[in-house]
């Protein structure tokens, strides 16, 4: 049996209406608010919850943002940066852990951009927030089976990740040799993979060089710190979070009594809804992309739970592959955000054209998956083996699976489209594009 992907489920999970509790709370006068505990959580004082008093202490209520950031991505403590927490063991399944076709057929979508401008002599594979390594992996082998088309391209491969646990997994993964350290320099490892490519480590993807690069974010977005706001009489007042008075070992959602400096730089005047989370990382980051892909070609596909600037209160955490409150226990959770693509459509400033999101099931299936299963069934040795492929498929596949659950989204140079606006909205179905429209080979 398949397990059920911790991620997977994080499409039907809301951390939880907002409730008003108390009255002012010291000198911010704070309307307050507190997440839902679920049943079986651990309510222990981590070395994280200390941190952050501490700091909440020094400073004030933090932003949902800066609360995001140290519970992931603290040098010492945070979440992603000393454990493993991928697989069944971990807190989260993700789909190249499921099935080996999914990471096929991205690569088949990468070539397939490659192809369609024009076979450029360079092929720079960047991907964000790589895990364990297994999608990457499962693109350097369509590469290789395609080397013949490739041979004349020089093809190397560039990682950007934080995780001194994941890079080591990674490189023990795609590689084997000895991977070089690298000091003092923006690249921290490099090597060559299985498949004899050069590969490269950064922290940062200002360090990547430009190039003609084909970038992949796959539920990388979703967990860059967001920003919360709520409507209220007034205004908007951004959502913080600050120590329990009642419960000093705890932490909780309080309101800013006035607009703060990320309500004025990040609701615009048309907002519809009442509440409202913006990731300001996840905008720099398409400004990035969207200016290498302008200047330099390539593309950029994101692939993310999400929603098109429709919905509200997305943020939530996972622990073992069930819910857990976003405030309790700090640094042994993951936590998350659906991707707005919308907002990221808005930050690429027309730079680029924008293709999607459709549902992974429609991106799928327009590549190829049902035909590609049929291959490996026909080749599965024995029935334990193709009912595994099976099952992987209905996870990948089902709409209220993986299938409906994860958005895809692509950047590409406006060369690209055909001139037709109706190119960059959702649901169209004559894209000249890979996967958002059927794949063609010219």
């Amino acid at each position: 049996m398949l397990a059920l992907p911790g991620r997977a489920l994080r499409h039907a999970a809301r951390r939880g209406r907002l409730l008003r509790l108390h009255g002012p709370s010291g000198p911010w006068r704070c309307q307050s608010f507190s997440s839902e505990n679920k049943a079986g959580e651990s309510s222990a004082v981590t070395p994280m919850l200390k941190h952050l008093r501490m700091k909440i202490k020094s400073t004030g209520p933090i932003t949902v943002a800066e609360y995001m950031r140290e519970v992931l991505t603290n040098p010492v403590m945070g979440y992603y940066m000393h454990r493993d927490m991928l697989g069944e063991k971990g807190d989260f399944v993700t789909s190249p852990e499921i099935s080996q076709i999914f990471g096929e057929l991205i690569g088949i979508w990468f070539v397939s951009e490659w192809m369609a401008t024009g076979k450029p002599n360079k092929f720079q594979l960047v991907e964000m927030g790589p895990g364990r390594g297994s999608l990457v992996g499962d693109i350097l082998r369509v590469l290789k089976q395609l080397s013949s088309l490739l041979s004349k391209c020089d093809i190397s491969v560039h990682l950007v990740e934080v995780s001194p646990k994941l890079s080591e997994i990674q490189a023990s993964t795609l590689t084997d040799k000895k991977i070089k350290l690298m000091d003092n320099s923006s690249v921290y490892m490099q090597g060559v993979t299985k498949t004899g490519l050069p590969i490269f480590w950064y922290r940062d993807l200002n360090d990547v060089p430009e190039g003609n690069c084909f970038y992949l974010a796959h539920e990388f977005l979703d967990a860059l710190p967001i920003h919360k706001f709520q409507k209220v009489e007034k205004g908007w007042r951004e959502l913080l979070v600050d120590i329990d008075p009642e419960a000093p070992d705890k932490l909780r959602f309080v309101l800013a009594p006035s607009a703060t400096p990320a309500t004025e730089a990040f609701i615009h005047g048309k907002e519809s809804r009442n509440h409202v989370e913006v990731c300001p990382d996840a905008g720099v980051i398409i400004q990035k992309l969207a200016h290498n892909i302008e200047k330099n070609g390539g593309a950029a596909l994101i692939v993310d739970y999400g929603h098109d600037g429709t919905k509200t209160d997305t943020f939530r955490g996972f622990c073992g592959h069930k819910l857990h409150d976003v405030l309790t226990a700090p640094g042994t959770a993951d936590l998350t955000a659906d991707v707005d693509f919308s907002y990221l459509r808005r930050m690429a400033q027309e730079r680029v054209a924008t293709v999607g999101p459709i549902k992974q099931h429609e991106f799928l299936q327009n590549m190829g998956i049902d035909i590609r299963l049929q291959v490996l069934l026909q080749n599965a040795s024995d029935e334990a083996t193709r009912r595994q492929l099976l099952q992987s498929y209905e996870m990948l596949m089902d709409l209220n699976k993986m299938g409906g659950r994860f958005n895809f989204f692509a950047l590409l140079p406006h060369t690209r489209i055909l001139a037709s606006n109706e190119l960059t909205k959702p649901n169209h179905s004559h894209s000249p594009v890979a996967g958002f429209g059927e794949l063609t080979w010219k």
